[in-house]
């Protein structure tokens, strides 16, 4: 009988045989306490079928190893080598080809039968088995040919092949890059960007897929459909559905890295539960690892944690805690520093478990992944102005201090007073707030200045964080406020990887939405049945939501993107408006006029709510309803679409604007070519305004009419530059602007990203004379940026960085683009004006 019997050794279980051992040790046993059963030939069944010469990084960063056996980053083999020694210097109890076919028996005796028909005996079983035998495969026709591959253990094998690579994590990213150095492969991204990845690998990809000299690139927003086999040269045709539809291409092989699924059939058998029929779920697990068996514990990538650190941490803590010693976790002091400025005092597993009971939408999370969110986030605390407020902000500067030295450096508790504004309407931003305690009041922007008082569980900023709008109401603190602020990148991983939480925050979205438009007054309780009734549409830039002539039955809530109506004139549609995101599309179908007088077209990728006439009507016969603003807005709608109407040619300059990208820009340069004098002074201000490297290119750019769109940032809702930027330099102030700060590691991603090349990868331009040195003694070229410039040594050392035109942010008098033009030529405007300058430009 055995104390403990560790099953897998993989990071995980061999992290605890080496505790066990080490204990064994120094209590002098004469026979193992433990044994280490491992399925295959080899210890790290998964390490060992990592691609040949692998760099393995040690992440998450922010953490300590915490474990018998030795690891830090460095190559595969070099990984293997060191456990190697390590097991026989411990020598570990480990028995290898060792598969174990049932558990069963009870806390204190557990019998685990082998394959080979033996039994062994434990007092306690640990569960290090991972996830490595059940990949996850591309589910559509074709997943299971023979050039349709699930592992690659050596990337050297294949040479100048066409590879497809379908998947967005860790793995998927490292074999793109191996094998991109002697093949033509595309990553496959079913999302926007690469939020799974750990740091070193965003940055690596993303510098390889802007890089013209390497053989890699991706395509975004994309699936497989379907997989044939032929004879040609490429033997695989396979079928992408992308954002422009459907795509066909040719490779030799593709390489799937989904990622996998637990072994639920075999954990189920020993009683274990999981909280939904979902095929990635993860078992409950206690703080100390324990699921709802008794004396089982789970470690590793099956507790959902494939890290090798916090594996090898697990798998050391488990073995103490099993022995009676309740060690701390390896991110207790992390989550110390965080708790540090709550008003009450609880030990860190009080106050974790505390919140997430508290928050709904998170209980259904792993506890180990709803600790590393937190980590990941910040904290605020809302205290009453005054003796309250000044002791906390006394306590907080003391810890300040004593980190100062800490790199990195924690996160720490931001301590505010209640009624501060967290923020203001019109201000862009991307977080996400969680309320563990006390209230948030949400004060709508307008003359209702509607309140609404948010409690404990609740979330608010979801509509920023998915549609890019501005916040729409201002956020204040109220009596006794606790907030979780998650950061969008940890926030879209999480949705990506957890649907209870996507499905949470999508229904509440669609709530606040059907208040904010028809039923300001209504609760979430009431709004619940309605709001579970109406649907989410997805288009395609350039899919038809409805054609003109056809009857309607549902109006439809522009959730993010832009959309075009058109009508057909003389045999051509004419736009005739442009509907941002917030906005409604199709309401006259439900109020009067069930014939579409309009085509409705997505000018870029859209997601919608539609919602059908039996909830309109329920929503409109409240008493509260918001009537008289949704006749406006009606009304509104008209008069823009027979303004446009009146004047036909109108609409064609229109389409030019959509087709430069304005249907999803907040803020662009538009230049009157009737005034436009050609001196460059734009330029110029511009350049000096921003040391010496000119953000705008006048000359450049599309022109219809005397409408010139110069090459300088738009601004864009949702923009794509922000999308997989490793350092997240890409920043949007509170005022909208899109800028980058001083944190760009130069990788380019932003400027591949961007579909109207308004970013360049540039040096640091020399120092240039003043101005009245060029004047007076003719030295340097003058105002502007500096042609052909060479840059010093230092800016080459330095390395190119990404700039853009960021509409002079924080600059007195707003953009020098605009306060430099002599004619008034040069105007930034917003989407509101476009119809008012359309109309303009055509008297």
């Amino acid at each position: 009988m055995y104390q403990i019997a560790i099953i897998g050794a993989g990071p995980a279980g061999l992290s605890a045989a080496a505790r066990a051992a080490a204990r064994d040790r120094q209590a002098r046993r004469s026979s193992p306490s433990y044994i280490l059963l491992e399925g295959f030939s080899a210890h790290a069944k998964t390490i060992q079928r990592y691609q040949k010469g692998k760099h393995v990084m040690a992440e998450p960063g922010f953490l300590d190893l915490r474990s018998d056996l030795g690891f830090a980053a460095g190559s595969r083999e070099k990984i293997l080598s060191a456990w190697s020694d390590g097991l026989r210097q411990l020598n570990v109890n480990i028995r290898h080809q060792a598969e174990v076919r049932k558990i069963s028996g009870n806390k204190g005796a557990f019998a685990i039968q082998l394959a080979s028909g033996e039994t062994i005996q434990a007092a306690r079983v640990v569960l290090a088995i991972g996830l490595e035998g059940n990949p996850r495969k591309l589910g559509v026709p074709g997943e299971d040919l023979e050039r349709v591959q699930y592992q690659l253990d050596d990337p050297k094998e294949f040479t100048n092949e066409t590879i497809l690579v379908v998947g967005a994590g860790d793995s998927a990213i490292e074999n793109a890059l191996a094998l991109a150095e002697q093949n033509d492969v595309w990553i496959l991204n079913r999302g926007k960007e690469f939020s799974r990845a750990k740091d070193a690998n965003l940055n690596a990809v993303v510098a390889a897929i802007t890089d013209p000299r390497r053989r890699l690139n991706c395509h975004y927003e994309t699936s497989i459909k379907s997989v044939t086999q032929s004879d040609g040269a490429m033997p695989l045709t396979v079928v992408m559905q992308t954002p422009a539809g459907e795509k066909t291409i040719q490779c030799h092989r593709i390489i799937a890295r989904l990622g996998a699924i637990p072994p639920r059939k075999f954990v189920e058998s020993i009683g274990i539960e999981f909280p939904n029929e979902r095929a990635d779920a993860i078992p409950a697990l206690s703080r100390h690892y324990e699921s709802n068996v008794p004396g089982v514990y789970i470690i590793g990538s099956l507790a959902g944690f494939p890290l090798i650190k916090q594996a090898m941490n697990q798998g050391y803590d488990v073995v103490e805690f099993i022995n009676g010693n309740d060690v701390k976790p390896a991110d207790h002091p992390l989550l110390e520093y965080q708790f540090f400025g709550l008003p009450f005092e609880r030990s860190v597993d009080e106050i974790v478990e505390r919140f997430q009971t508290l928050i709904p939408m998170f209980r259904e999370m792993n506890a180990l992944a709803f600790r590393e969110l937190v980590i990941e986030s910040d904290l605020m605390v809302a205290f009453p102005p005054g003796a309250e407020f000044d002791d906390a902000r006394r306590r907080m500067a003391v810890l300040e201090k004593r980190l100062a030295t800490k790199d990195p450096r924690p996160r720490m508790t931001r301590v505010i007073r209640e009624g501060e504004t967290i923020y203001q309407p019109g201000e862009f931003g991307t977080s996400f707030f969680t309320i563990v305690d006390g209230e948030v009041l949400l004060e709508a922007s307008g003359p209702q200045k509607l309140r609404t008082r948010l409690g404990r569980g609740e979330f608010f900023g979801e509509m920023s964080l998915l549609s890019g709008r501005p916040r729409l109401e201002k956020a204040i603190a109220g009596p006794g406020c606790i907030l979780v602020e998650t950061p969008r990148r940890t926030m879209l991983k999480l949705m990506n990887s957890n649907e209870e939480v996507r499905s949470g925050i999508d229904w509440i979205f669609i709530v606040r939405e059907l208040q904010r438009h028809f039923a300001p007054y209504a609760s979430l309780r009431e709004l619940r049945n309605i709001a579970t009734r109406v649907t989410l549409r997805k288009l395609k830039a350039g899919e038809v939501l409805f054609t003109e002539g056809e009857m309607g039955d549902s109006l439809f809530v522009l959730r993010s993107g832009a959309i075009t109506l058109l009508r057909r004139r003389a045999g051509e549609d004419t736009p005739v408006s442009q509907v941002r995101s917030g906005q409604l599309i199709g309401e006259m179908a439900l109020m009067g006029d069930p014939v579409r007088r309009e085509t409705a077209t997505a000018n870029v990728a859209a997601e919608l709510i539609e919602i059908k006439r039996r909830e309109f009507l329920e929503l409109t016969r409240r008493d509260d309803a918001r009537l008289d603003p949704l006749q406006k807005d009606v009304s509104r709608r008209v008069v823009d679409n027979a303004r446009m109407q009146v004047r036909p040619e109108a609409g064609t300059l229109m389409n030019f604007l959509m087709e430069e990208g304005l249907g999803e820009a907040t803020n662009v340069l538009v230049i009157d070519e009737a005034l436009c004098v050609g001196c460059d002074n734009c330029e110029k201000a511009c350049a000096e305004t921003h040391e010496g490297v000119s953000r705008l290119d006048r000359e450049a750019g599309a022109t219809f009419a005397n409408i010139h769109i110069p090459i300088s940032c738009r601004h864009c809702e949702q923009p794509h530059c922000m999308k997989d930027c490793p350092p997240n330099a890409l920043r949007r102030s509170e005022s909208g602007e899109v800028y980058i700060n001083e944190t760009c590691i130069g990788c380019g991603n932003c400027e591949a990203n961007c579909p109207y090349g308004v970013i360049r990868m540039v040096y640091d331009a020399p120092k240039k004379p003043g101005l009245i040195s060029w004047m007076i003694f003719a030295r340097g070229s003058g105002p502007g940026e500096q042609p052909d410039y060479k840059p010093a040594a230092s800016a080459k050392e330095k390395g190119k960085k990404a700039t853009k035109c960021d509409a002079c942010v924080g600059i007195k008098g707003g953009p020098a683009c605009v306060r430099a033009c002599p004619t008034g030529a040069a105007i930034r405007i917003g989407p509101e004006q476009f119809i008012d300058l359309v109309e303009e430009s055509k008297r």
